[in-house]
């Protein structure tokens, strides 16, 4: 129950809102402020403030049209003050944050009478790094780069130091604050690498710029405003440092995710560990050269001690890598014959076999000495420079610790792939994912990219962020899958501590739009057959409306229908890999706005993110039932791990998943009130299969008109 005063508080923004720009109250938006202020209100907390139990996640379906972040900010940004807690508004894609931050929020502010203060949080490589600007411009970057030689050149170019050059004048005048973001002009993305640097590579309090530090100054700035815009990855690398390093400690923070259905996916690939084993091998190789120089440089004594046994613990690591590399390729190479060839083997169950898993025990024995030895190499350097040492010059010191941290950051990534495969067991439930996959290398042979990764986020999640967060809200036009939503709740870990809810469109779908499945010659399911059929039905499709997209489900069918129309159609398609997507939409807009026809031709990524309101789209063709191609490793392992568990992987995963694509792809027609037009869904198995009922009671009411 939402105590009055906050109810009146909420209720007095939103209609406050609403008679400041003249509008309406929106039934789904008015559901989803209360579905919010209730799930939010009941959250039981103790003495301290903090969360005990309950039902702390607020999950809305909310489609097109219903004003979200109108409606998160006003149900959710009162509870977070009244309880002392910041309100973090994470998105997927940087136009969302963009919206929000330059249009939404101000909105807000101005109409509703919220008053409140709010930043923006950017990583910290979207920040200048003083000392590494310093070393650039004093010739001294080379001698650090010598630790990681693989990530840029040894010298800057002579435009790179003018550049260089440049900014650290409009530091001095204070003209520029270090932020990427608000340098006048684009800086290409090596020259920044120079001046920039990762959280591993920081000194922190130790550096001798602290006070001027960019990012040290941004994140103060977070420490005392009421609403932070943030994105998916940096509050899961927030959450990876432990919490609190970037962002407010999760326990003082409601979240809000915005295009919510994207965080499982983003926690599998932030959680997941890869390691190219012949590059990693000439990392070594380089680095190993590297600290021995270091060595060098130092006269007997404790640290020239302690940097001679990193030299030794890495030394006898790559030796180790050395002696593996023709067992695991021959282990690989194997497993790939006995299943016929291609270039990935994927270990069933994620079981591996006991040969490699014992090679993965040794080499993490390795790495377990050499990160040992590093620790006290760290901590002498450390040491150093607060006592300030007179043996090193201070600002080698600072380049050799930031190095240092980096090998740091770099052999715990690597022993984190080999811990996971030295703990492949089958009590993992879920499994991890396990493969290996040969790529081009610097040698004939190539090389093996040796991978893991979760199946499922939902352990990560509950660990890292449900049980920790006050509260959260996940929101997204597309959550449910086939109208319910269990496929959210087993990906992302929310049975039991969510209240879930799905709230109406503003779009009145019937009178605006159409579904249309036309008769066809073929199956779907027969690539070759349906793919002629395509080309002989485009051209009558593509002349209905000024304005289409057209997508599809493979590079090989979009290729082949493209080189199938008459050239004279050709020049009216714009697809995908011509052109950036941000100039195939300014291409395609320039056209219809002079008048003329334009379709753009797109995959996956089209299919959601993609606004063209009014003309720019009036006709939506989907080629396929968007079922993901059956070579992800990740994918193939849940549905093993699904169907080892007696479930059905495909009416599990495949069937939801390519529903859920589909509801995405179909919204891309209507994105205003006013908007109108068709869909054409060139797949008759939505009418033959058994799912196929299933996938269009998920769409939405469109008008529909099946042909025989």
């Amino acid at each position: 129950m939402v105590d009055d005063s906050l109810k009146q508080e909420i209720q007095a923004a939103y209609t406050g809102f609403l008679n400041s720009k003249g509008l309406k109250a929106r039934y789904g938006q008015r559901l989803m402020i209360a579905h919010i202020a209730r799930t939010l209100s009941a959250i039981p907390t103790d003495d301290a403030g903090q969360r005990k139990g309950g039902k702390p996640l607020a999950v809305v379906e909310a489609g097109t049209g219903t004003g979200k972040t109108l409606a998160y900010l006003i149900a959710a940004l009162p509870i977070a003050r009244a309880r002392r807690k910041t309100l973090v508004v994470s998105t997927a894609t940087v136009a969302l944050q963009e919206q929000i931050l330059l249009r939404d929020i101000p909105d807000i502010m101005e109409h509703s009478g919220l008053e409140f203060d709010y930043a923006l949080a950017k990583g910290r490589q979207r920040y200048l790094c003083h000392a590494r600007l310093d070393q650039q411009l004093s010739g001294g970057g080379a001698q650090n780069q010598l630790l990681y030689p693989d990530e840029v050149a040894a010298q800057p170019a002579v435009q790179e130091v003018k550049l260089f050059q440049s900014m650290a004048d409009a530091l001095a005048r204070n003209s520029w604050d270090g932020d990427r973001d608000q340098w006048p002009d684009a800086v290409d993305d090596e020259a920044w690498q120079r001046v920039t640097t990762e959280p591993a590579q920081c000194t922190g309090r130790r550096c001798s710029f602290i006070r001027e530090c960019a990012f040290f100054r941004a994140r103060e700035n977070l420490l005392d405003v009421d609403v932070i815009v943030a994105n998916h990855d940096l509050v899961l690398a927030d959450l990876a440092l432990g919490g609190g390093a970037i962002l407010p400690p999760p326990e003082d923070v409601i979240y809000v995710f915005d295009e919510a259905h994207h965080l499982p996916d983003k926690v599998i690939n932030h959680f997941s560990f890869q390691l190219r084993f012949f590059s990693t091998e000439r990392w070594l190789d380089q680095t190993l050269r590297a600290v021995r120089g270091m060595a060098e440089q130092l006269p007997q004594g404790e640290q020239r001690a302690l940097i001679d046994g990193l030299a030794g613990q890495m030394s006898a690591l790559l030796e180790l890598q050395r002696e593996a590399a023709p067992l695991i390729s021959s282990i690989v190479n194997e497993g790939l014959e006995a299943r016929g060839g291609g270039d990935v083997l994927r270990f069933e169950h994620g079981l591996i076999p006991d040969l490699l898993r014992r090679q993965a025990t040794e080499l993490m024995q390795g790495y377990s000495g050499v990160l040992a030895e590093v620790d006290d190499v760290q901590e002498a350097l450390e040491d150093a420079l607060d006592k300030r040492s007179k043996n090193i010059d201070r600002e080698v010191l600072e380049q050799w610790l930031a190095a240092v941290a980096t090998i740091q950051r770099r052999i715990e990534s690597q022993m984190g792939l080999w811990r996971n495969y030295q703990n492949a067991s089958e009590e993992e439930n879920p499994p991890l994912a396990r493969w290996v996959k040969m790529v081009e290398g610097m040698s004939a042979a190539g090389d093996m990219d040796l991978c893991c990764s979760p199946i499922l986020a939902a352990n990560t999640l509950i660990s890292t962020l449900w049980k920790r967060c006050y509260g959260a809200v996940l929101t997204s036009a597309t959550l449910t899958a086939l109208g319910e939503f269990e496929r959210l709740s087993m990906r992302a870990g929310l049975a039991d501590i969510s209240e879930c809810a799905v709230v109406p469109s503003p779009f009145i779908h019937q009178e605006k739009a159409e579904l249309r499945v036309p008769a066809m010659p073929c199956d779907a399911g027969d690539a070759l057959a349906h793919t002629e059929a395509l080309i002989a039905m485009m051209p009558e499709l593509l002349k209905q409306e000024r304005g289409t997209l057209a997508l599809f489900a493979s590079w090989r069918q979009m290729l082949a229908v493209y080189e199938g129309l008459p050239a004279a159609l050709q020049e009216q398609v714009i697809k995908q890999g011509d052109y950036s997507k941000h100039e195939m939409i300014k291409q395609h807009c320039e056209r219809v706005d002079q008048g003329g026809y334009s379709t753009l031709f797109g995959l996956a990524s089209f299919a959601e993110g993609v606004d063209l309101p009014g003309d720019y789209c009036r006709h939506v063709i989907i080629a396929k039932l968007p079922f993901a191609p059956p070579d992800d490793p990740v994918e193939q392992a849940l549905a093993e791990w699904i169907e080892k568990n007696k479930g059905n992987a495909f009416m599990e995963i495949s069937v939801p998943d390519a529903a859920l694509k589909l509801v995405q792809a179909s919204g891309r027609l209507l994105r205003k009130e006013s908007d109108s037009g068709h869909i054409t869904l060139l797949d008759r198995r939505v009418l033959t299969r058994r799912y196929g009922q299933k996938m269009l009671d998920s769409l939405p009411p469109f008008r529909r008109v099946f042909e025989s």
